[in-house]
This record gives structure tokens, sequence and C-alpha cells, in this order.
């Protein structure tokens, strides 16, 4: 069995859009804090300029440890051009969806979220976990885990394949 806290691979569909090396990549990523580790991974720069655009940068690369929810570039795609840029402009909005997908204070595994129900986020919202049928973690009713367990500095980092939005 898997001690607990040991780092498990990055596992899932979406790790491929995830540079095979460099500082973008799995083993690049270890290294740098979230925020600097996010900004070297082209998967997630629409993330990152919402982050940057929220000036949540420092907060992500303080010392943790995080868990963090990052939603791949066809997550923003999927919600439209016109409904980015809004979130985008919208400093409190922006603020509260990005921090829905952050967890403080532990670096959660997709096995231990697979055995949680729920989870505070620094939002002030739980989001909820549930296995699927095909082993897949739904997060919130709203995503999945696309490439779950990429490690960083500071975070334990699982990659969506859509935004999560908060219930206000």
């Amino acid at each position: 069995a898997m001690e607990e806290g040991a780092a498990l691979a990055p596992s899932g569909p979406l790790c491929e859009a995830v540079p095979a090396d460099g500082e973008g990549s799995f083993a690049g990523m270890t290294d740098d804090p979230a925020g600097t580790a996010a900004s070297n991974n082209p998967a997630l720069s629409t993330l990152v300029a919402a982050v940057v655009e929220a000036g949540l940068v420092d907060t992500l690369n303080s010392d943790g440890p995080f868990t963090i929810f990052a939603p791949a570039n066809p997550a923003f795609d999927a919600l439209g051009e016109e409904t980015v840029a809004a979130v985008l402009a919208d400093q409190d909005l922006l603020t509260s969806i990005l921090t829905l997908h952050v967890v403080a204070g532990e670096q959660l595994s997709s096995t231990d979220l697979a055995e949680l129900d729920s989870v505070a986020t620094v939002n002030g919202e739980d989001i909820t976990f549930e296995v699927a049928d095909d082993g897949s973690l739904m997060v919130n009713g709203q995503a999945t885990v696309g490439c779950a367990d990429v490690s960083t500095a500071n975070a334990t980092v699982h990659i969506l394949d859509a935004v999560l939005m908060p219930a206000g």
C-alpha cells in the first residue's frame, strides 16, 4: 500500500498536454512553487493569466502546503470567450472562482480525495468529491480530474477538465 503523504505519479488523459521536459514538465514543476510552476506550463496558460489578473501569484508561491485544482486551457475555452473576458474583468468574481480551486494547509493526493466527501476551500465554500464508475474523480459535480497528482514545491496539483463555479 502507498504510505500516506507519498507522492503519486501524475496520471490521466490531460497529462498529455503537459510538456515532456523543461521547466513546465512534471519533473521541472517539482522544484518550483505552484504559481511559478503553472506559469511554465503551456497547458495552464489561461489559468495563469487569471491568477495574475487576480493578484494571487504570491499567494500560490507562498509556503503552503496547498492542494490546487487547475483547470486546463480547454476548461476555460468551454466557458466561451465572452464569459472568460467578463470574469477576468470582475476582480471579486475572479477571486471567488479561483479560490474555490485552492485548499490550504494540506497536499491531498487523488487517493486522499477519493476517500473524502468534501473539503473546505480558500473561497470558504466546500467542494465535493465523487468517484465515477470509470474510476475518474468528479469534483463538485462540475469537473473531472484529468491529470491527478502533479507535484510542485508547495502543492499537489490536480488538472481539471472544467472550471468550478461558486454556488454564490
